[in-house]
């Protein structure tokens, strides 16, 4: 059952041009069951409603011109919840992958998988890899879905892995560490989205969000819609990212390319 399947009046108007988009946003989808709490329903039903939206922020993801979009799905700690609702995430999962593969591919999606899949149920994480896999050539949007992911968990893999390849300690870099990662080959996220009023990353992407902007809103995933969504990334074009830097530093660098940017004009 899917509940408030109607975008409102602003969902649907075409809103201004961003000035500045970020390349690639992560968000940390919360609040799916105290959405359904507050409106007398059971959890599952939170999840579902979450699960639709999510069909609307990857439409305006392309739609806004993030390129890259990273979303948490189900934590290695989400396995300590109840046994009902581990098993109704599995299957959600699944269909999704049933009803949306085609409309995602048709879309321009390219789906990947962050996270492991040892210890999930053999026919879903058959059809996780298919679906990387029937998707792996599209460019419109990446959506990376990080399925039974941990922060810490992939860097300890990473750091395994490292080993096993026999790279000498002193050989190993920030950059090295950055090549065993799951995200490898992309860049940082730019912004990092979490719903449901928390602020705190809770092991999503710790080692690629060291300078990512952080935008929290009181709003549950299920109603964090199109609007709200652009209402991130407008705050996000409003902020000065230094990256260590200072002030004066950022200012004298953006002389420096206008000026370069008028020389090759």
């Amino acid at each position: 059952m899917t509940f408030i399947t109607k975008e409102s009046r602003r969902e649907q108007v075409a809103l201004p041009p961003l000035d500045k988009v970020p390349e690639h946003v992560a968000i940390i989808m919360d609040g799916n069951g105290r959405w359904a709490r507050q409106r007398g329903l059971p959890r599952s039903a939170g999840h579902r409603q979450g699960t639709e939206n999510l069909r609307h922020i990857i439409r305006a993801s392309a739609e806004f011109g993030v390129r890259i979009m990273t979303i948490y799905a189900f934590s290695t700690e989400n396995w300590s919840r109840p046994r009902r609702e581990v098993m109704l995430l599995m299957r959600i999962l699944e269909m999704v992958i049933d009803r949306e593969l085609q409309e995602l591919d048709a879309e321009g999606v390219q789906i990947r998988h962050i996270g492991e899949l040892d210890g999930i149920e053999e026919r879903l994480a058959r059809k996780v890899v298919e679906a990387c896999e029937y998707t792996r050539y599209n460019k419109r949007l990446i959506l990376n879905v990080a399925f039974n992911y941990g922060g810490r968990d992939e860097i300890v893999h990473a750091v395994q892995n490292i080993v096993r390849d026999g790279i000498a300690a002193e050989e190993i870099t920030e950059a090295t560490i950055n090549n065993y990662m799951y995200t490898s080959d992309l860049p940082d996220p730019d912004l990092i989205i979490r719903t449901s009023g928390e602020f705190r990353l809770s092991n999503f992407l710790i080692w690629q969000g060291a300078y990512s902007e952080i935008y929290t809103t009181e709003t549950y995933w299920p109603d964090f819609g199109r609007s709200a969504f652009y209402d991130a990334l407008i705050e996000y074009g409003n902020r000065r990212r230094r990256f260590g830097k200072t002030d004066d530093q950022i200012d004298a660098e953006y002389i420096q390319q206008s000026y370069f940017k008028e020389r090759t004009v």
